[in-house]
């Protein structure tokens, strides 16, 4: 199963891609493999020397017992300490974000590929909209002549 942060591709430029692990409870693991996860508006950053997630929204899982549950809390992010390093750098560097693009799993374990981007200004947004369109009328014309 694998969750896809569609608005990251929007609102942002991506650039690098990296995957990292990240710190769950049982139940939210479970949640995340029944397909139940809110990156929209998630952001990554970096505290005290670690990598963390913020906004992350899952789910309480529906056969967990506990009463206490917040479902968008911080969360830890596993990453190298040179990869951080070097991460941040370039964050400084370019005036770039680290953004949450999908989340899946890999091997039994729950991976969360994040990337760094580069914010998209309204009027590049708009830009890529018309394109869009205009592609999609190209191809109905096409396939009126084809008939």
């Amino acid at each position: 199963m694998k969750i896809v942060n569609k608005k990251a591709s929007y609102n942002y430029e991506l650039l690098d891609r990296l995957e990292v692990g990240i710190v769950l409870t049982g139940a939210e693991v479970k949640s995340i493999r029944s397909g139940r996860c809110n990156m929209g508006d998630a952001f990554v950053k970096i505290l005290n020397g670690e990598l963390w997630v913020i906004n992350l929204d899952i789910p309480k899982y529906k056969y967990d017992g506990s009463e206490i549950y917040d479902a968008a809390h911080t969360r830890k992010l596993l990453i190298r300490k040179s990869q951080l390093y070097s991460l941040s750098s370039k964050m400084k560097q370019g005036n770039l974000t680290l953004v949450p693009v999908s989340i899946y799993t890999s091997r039994g374990r729950v991976k969360l590929e994040i990337a760094l981007a580069r914010g998209k200004k309204d009027r590049e947004k708009k830009n890529k909209e018309k394109e869009r369109d205009l592609d999609r009328e190209l191809l109905r014309e096409k396939r009126k002549f084809m008939i």
